[in-house]
Order: C-alpha cells, then structure tokens, then sequence
C-alpha cells in the first residue's frame, strides 16, 4: 500500500523511530523477494557472519521478514503494513502508537482506501447466508481456519494502539490469525501463540459476538485472517471517511431489509462497523447500498429475521486471487508500479 509522503514528516519520524541508518542501508540493499544471508552478503561485499547477525538482529525488532527452516534461512523487506507497524505489536509503545495515528490520519488512509479492495477483504458470519446459497470456501471463515495446518493468534495490532492513546474500545485483542510462513514468523519472534482449529473457532464465534468484522488477506489462501472493529482497525477507518466504502471493498455480499418484518429496534444500527444503516421515515431500517459491506452482523442479531444478507449479481461478484503473490502484484499494478 505503499509509504506516501507528508507535509509534517511524520512519515521519516517514524522511519527514524525504528531504524539506525545502518539498519536503512541494510533493508534497502534487499528486496520483497526471499534471499540467503551469504547471497545478500555477497552482493554487499560484506563478511557473512557481519551480514547474519545484522540480519537477524533486525529481523528480531520487526524490520524484516526471516523465514526460517530446517537447511536455509532466508530474508526479505516487508511493507509498512502488514509488515513494520504489525510486528511491533509485541513491544508497541504509547509514542510509537501516537506517531502512527498521526500519519494514518494525515496520509495513510487515503493509501488504504485506493489498496482496500486488494489488502483485505470482507467475509460474511456464516450464519448470515440463507442455507440454499452455495457459499465457497474463501467466502467462509470457518473453512479458512479449517484448511490450515498451522494457526497462529496474536494481537490486533490496531485496537492495541487505540488502547495506548486513550482510544481503545475495550473489545477482545487476541483476535487476529496468522498462516503458513507468516504464522511461523510470529511464534519465532513470540508475537503470537499457536492455537488447535477448536480455539480458532472459539475466538472467531466470541469475536462476531462482539460484533467485529472478519477480514482475511484477499486471496483463496490467504496468510492472515483479522476480526476488526469500525473504532480502532485503521482498514474500517479509513474506509468510514468514505462516503461509498461498498465500492473500494473486494465483498461478495449485501444486507437488504424485509420491511415488513422490521420492528425498527435499531439492533443493527448498532451492530453494523459502516454506518450502512439508518431507520427511515417509516421507523423500519434501510441499508445504504454505497456504505455496506456485506459482513452479515447485522443479520445474526436481527429478532424478526427483517435483516438479510444476499450474494451479489453475477455481474458484480469477485473470485479473489489464488494466493498471496498474485494478491500483491494485483496491488502493485493498481499503484502502477508495474
């Protein structure tokens, strides 16, 4: 999503936060691309037991991804976000936090908004589709978690941050789940435990009971899967200053409303994370089709069965990409850097 710059600099403060100027020269000589430690020092010209430790020293303060396996260990840079801001969750600090919302404010969100509809997408809560729709398998959370070989969780970073400037909502932390290398790279550095597929699911119903909306990485198989909340998740947020967030989200769903059932309680009003919902002239609830997203919260909590959440035409559905590679080099080419 990039690294876009500001007026007030906060962007280079927060560079200066985490990287010596040696820690600078060393992410730049690298790429997104997996490299050894001997590869990396030999284009440095540098000795390789110099070039290991400042690699693995940095890969320990979250400035660069190490995947680590039984015959090699490799590097590589990773993002502002998912990457340097995320990995400093175990060690994240109120200055740190302040200086970020700072920048997302500023700057960032406007990165997120232009990238939303590749970085996450939106998932429905299973019990939100009528049973005669055919739901496929990356339209659901729980075959998500059930297709893993390992589950990682850890913290959201985002309603940690929230909570170290006075802005937290109070609403479970451990709530974010990490796969496959990604997930390793977590417990390597203890940023998150490995949980059992009935612990995932045991956080996830507890998390859509809070009403968070669960967001994977936009992929078939992605390498992450978040439950956010409109107050603190810096997607949800920068997505809420938009008037039509519908339309910069990769979702495959939409509420509508059977008027005739509504009672118009406002349950929904207060579960929906877009403001996509409002009571009209005639005290029943309407959905704003330019500000839902189709997470399906709204559905679950709805007495009268009013609320409904329904695939959308054939014309406006996505197939997200095979995996994260294509995810990110879809992301790239939006940006035109390729």
């Amino acid at each position: 999503m990039g690294f876009p710059a500001t007026e007030s600099g906060i962007e280079l403060k927060i560079l200066e936060y985490l990287f010596s100027e040696e820690d600078a020269k060393m992410f730049l000589a690298l790429s997104h691309k997996l490299e050894t430690a001997s590869s990396i020092a030999s284009s440095l010209n540098r000795p390789l037991d110099e070039v290991v430790g400042h690699l693995d020293d940095m890969a320990e303060r979250g400035l660069l991804f190490r995947l680590q396996k039984p015959d090699s260990t490799k590097y590589a840079t990773i993002p502002f976000v998912h990457g340097l801001f995320e990995f400093q969750v175990k060690k994240l600090k109120r200055d740190f936090a302040e200086m970020v919302r700072e920048y997302f404010e500023e700057a960032f969100d406007a990165s997120i908004q232009e990238s939303a509809d590749y970085f996450l997408r939106t998932i429905p809560v299973n019990q939100s589709i009528d049973a005669t729709h055919n739901v496929a398998n990356y339209d659901d959370a729980v075959e998500i978690l059930k297709s893993k070989s390992r589950i990682v969780v850890t913290d959201c970073i985002c309603r940690k941050s929230a909570a170290l400037v006075d802005n937290g909502c109070g609403k479970s932390l451990e709530a974010c789940f990490m796969f496959g290398s990604m997930g390793q790279y977590y417990l390597d550095r203890d940023m998150g435990r490995e949980i059992t597929l009935d612990e995932a699911l045991g956080i996830l119903v507890q998390c859509r009971e809070e009403g968070l909306v669960t967001q994977p990485a936009t992929s078939r198989n992605p390498g992450g899967m978040c439950n956010c909340c409109g107050d603190c998740c810096g997607v949800l947020k920068a997505l809420n200053r938009s008037t039509q967030p519908a339309k910069m989200v990769f979702s495959n769903y939409r509420a509508i409303v059977e008027s005739d059932n509504c009672t118009g309680c406002e349950t929904c009003l207060d579960r929906c994370q877009m403001n996509a919902l409002e009571i009209n002239d005639e005290d029943v609830a309407e959905v704003n089709k330019e500000r839902c997203i189709g997470c399906g919260l709204c559905v679950t909590t709805c007495e009268t069965g009013a609320m409904r959440l329904i695939p959308k035409s054939d014309t406006e559905y996505h197939v997200p990409p095979a995996n994260s590679a294509e995810q990110m080099m879809l992301m790239a080419k939006k940006r035109g850097l390729l």
